[in-house]
């Protein structure tokens, strides 16, 4: 009895280390099983990390489309300066945001749209850039606006002005830092129109030049003048004998003026006395080549988009002070100052979405978003992406040691008097 008592304790006993050794042996795997989840878990952070920082540190690429030759080389000329001035300023010399460095990639458009086409697509397939920013002309730009959409890019817009491109021919992905011809138009008007005033118009047979009378004919007549006659030339030409004449017969109160480019019809408005035969002339200020034509014009008031001595803000200073430093002296001018805030404006919105280029992070960034300029605040309205902004009423004055009319401040016009009608809708 005593042996059989013996034996049944010996089967427990066995049956009890079987079943510890059972429970240590599934801890044992579970544990391993946890550790081995938790190492693989560990090691997809790791690799995620490893990614996302590998695509943080790859460098932010910009593509820009100037006019290097042609029509508006000048152009070109200005807002190329003003956007390596405006990298170096927003990014304090360190030509980095988030930690992602900035690489500049330039073409030439040569004014002319197909090139502008075949530039920007090299830019990006070739360059695989992150923005596009351009363009001098604004057919070199309506041709380009596609593109931005079809490779969801965003494009910042400087200098063109036509109204279509944040009008009819907008689209998401363009954001223009540049002021558009219906801001232009409404401080030509604020100078000029009144009830019952007189007015023709000049300009050039381009989209430009089409925007802007259109606009300033909307501004003008709100005011309660009439237009009496509009005359579109050849933006290539050399003589506008037969325009000009057309505007004499007329008899306006002004004449009007929309151009852009070297080859304006200021000598010829002269020489055929067109004041003299009591019509006044009114235009923008154009940029400082341009100005040393316009010397019969002394005491014509007009508007400008910028000159280097009228916007009273820090940056502005820093920005008149370092072109000097860099390009021998020289002040910066019509444009310059566009292509430092196109600089900026992209320098901002990656700040604000910590180095993601992607292009609806960015739309979401930029909408709405207000950013400090030589020309003080903008804001890209939400609506059509335009940059609202101050523009300048403005004299033409002879000024001793200056070699050409100088527009002498009337009072700034703020972002909310230049606010432009919203056109893509």
């Amino acid at each position: 009895m005593k042996a059989l008592s013996r034996k049944i304790g010996f089967i427990g006993l066995l049956i009890l280390v079987m079943l510890f050794s059972s429970a240590c042996s599934s801890t044992e795997q579970a544990g391993n099983e946890n550790k081995n989840t938790n190492e693989n878990t560990n090691q997809n952070t790791n690799n995620e990390n490893e990614q996302k920082e590998t695509k943080n540190s790859e460098p932010i690429k910009i593509g820009v489309l100037a006019s290097q030759t042609g029509g508006l080389e000048s152009y070109g000329k200005q807002t190329l300066q003003g956007f390596e001035l405006g990298l170096d300023y927003a990014t304090n010399g360190t030509r980095e945001v988030a930690g992602r460095k900035i690489e500049v990639f330039i073409e030439d458009t040569e004014t002319k749209p197909e090139v502008a086409v075949q530039k920007a697509t090299k830019l990006l397939e070739e360059k695989g850039v992150d923005f596009l920013v351009g363009s001098s002309s604004s057919g070199d730009t309506l041709a380009v606006l596609p593109l931005a959409e079809e490779y969801k890019k965003i494009m910042v817009v400087e200098p063109a002005a036509a109204d279509t491109i944040t009008g009819s021919e907008f689209n998401k992905y363009i954001f223009r830092t540049a002021r558009n011809s219906s801001q232009d138009a409404v401080a030509g008007a604020a100078a000029i129109a009144a009830e019952g005033v007189k007015i023709a118009t000049l300009a050039p047979d381009y989209s430009f030049g089409r925007d802007g009378v259109e606009a300033f004919k909307e501004a003008a007549m709100k005011l309660g003048a009439e237009i009496v006659h509009e005359e579109y030339a050849d933006p290539a030409a050399t003589d506008f004998t037969s325009n000009i004449q057309k505007i004499i017969d007329a008899k306006p109160d002004y004449l009007f003026v929309v151009w852009a480019g070297a080859n304006s019809p200021w000598n010829q408005i002269a020489d055929m006395k067109v004041q003299e035969k009591g019509i006044k002339i009114s235009t923008g200020a154009p940029d400082i080549p341009a100005l040393a034509t316009m010397e019969p014009l002394i005491g014509m008031e007009g508007f400008t988009v910028y000159y280097h001595e009228l916007p009273n803000n820090d940056i502005n200073k820093w920005l008149v002070e370092e072109h000097k430093k860099r390009y021998n002296g020289e002040v910066p001018d019509l444009f310059t100052p566009g292509g430092m805030s196109a600089a900026i404006a992209i320098v901002e919105a990656l700040k604000k979405t910590e180095g993601d280029a992607s292009a609806d992070t960015l739309i979401a960034a930029m909408e709405g978003m207000s950013f400090e300029t030589p020309k003080g605040k903008m804001t890209f309205r939400p609506d059509d992406h335009q940059a609202l902004q101050s523009l300048y009423a403005i004299r033409l004055e002879k000024k001793d040691g200056v070699p050409y009319p100088v527009p002498v401040l009337i009072r700034e016009l703020s972002p909310e008097e230049t606010e432009p009608p919203i056109r893509n809708k």
